[in-house]
Order: structure tokens, then sequence, then C-alpha cells
């Protein structure tokens, strides 16, 4: 009963790190732009949500630890669903000194991805909310 109670919430808390991951990458190619032959790197966002939540419901194990059916599990051998996702960006313009950060892609990709950040924050907290309201039983 509880893990259908947090399932979404730990749905979505695996989308606002992958987000958090996503944005520090982002911010590394920008910070990046002026460094000579840095080459950028970003994630497929859907497949490493994906990969870090297996396609499957959460299953409670033994003694009531979460099982961990996939490696990027947190109990599992530490291995990061990103590091797997991890992917050189596609050059749009060539550079004299073989960097690939394209800054007006960077920007608009940091702006898209802290939007959506906000977006899944604001569903954790609708969620969190619902089932506030829920357990107090629409009292005030």
């Amino acid at each position: 009963m509880l893990n259908k109670l947090t399932s979404s919430i730990d749905f979505q808390g695996q989308a606002l790190t992958l987000r958090a991951e996503r944005q520090r990458l982002i911010a590394s190619n920008i910070a990046n732009a002026d460094t000579p032959g840095y080459v950028s790197r970003d994630i497929n966002f859907s497949q490493a949500l994906r990969d870090a939540t297996g396609g499957q419901k959460l299953r409670i194990g033994t003694v009531g630890r979460l099982e961990t059916t996939q490696a990027g599990h947190i109990a599992g051998t530490g291995a990061s669903p990103v590091a797997a996702n991890l992917l050189y960006s596609n050059v749009s313009q060539t550079n004299l000194d073989n960097n690939t950060v394209d800054m007006d892609r960077e920007r608009a990709s940091f702006v898209d991805n802290s939007v959506k950040y906000e977006a899944t924050l604001t569903f954790v907290n609708s969620s969190v909310r619902g089932m506030l309201d829920a357990i107090k039983g629409g009292q005030a």
C-alpha cells in the first residue's frame, strides 16, 4: 500500500535528479565555451529516465528494502543512469580551436531544462499536497 502512494513521488524524484544532472552538464558546457578542444556533452533525458526507473513498478524486497533490479538503483553498484546515457552534442558550427559548444543551443537547453525542473517540482508539490489532504480526510 505504501509503495502505491510513493511510486509517483519516486518517479518524479528520479526525474528531478536527472534534470539536475543535465543542468550541471549544460552549465559545464557554457563554462567551457572558450576552452580549446572542449567537446560539449548532454544526455538523452528520456532514455536516462527509462533506465533510472527500469520501466517497472517499485517493489518491496526483504526487510522493507527496495529491490535493486537495475544497476543504477541506489543500493546497487552505484552506477549512474546519466553516465550510461552521456552523449556528445552534435556539432552545428565549426571552430578553429575545435570547441563544439554552441552557446545559442546551450542557452536554449539551459532555459528549457530549468522550466521542466520547476514543472517537476510543482508536480511533486501537488502530489504531496494531495496525499496530505487524503490523510487528513478533508478536515481543515
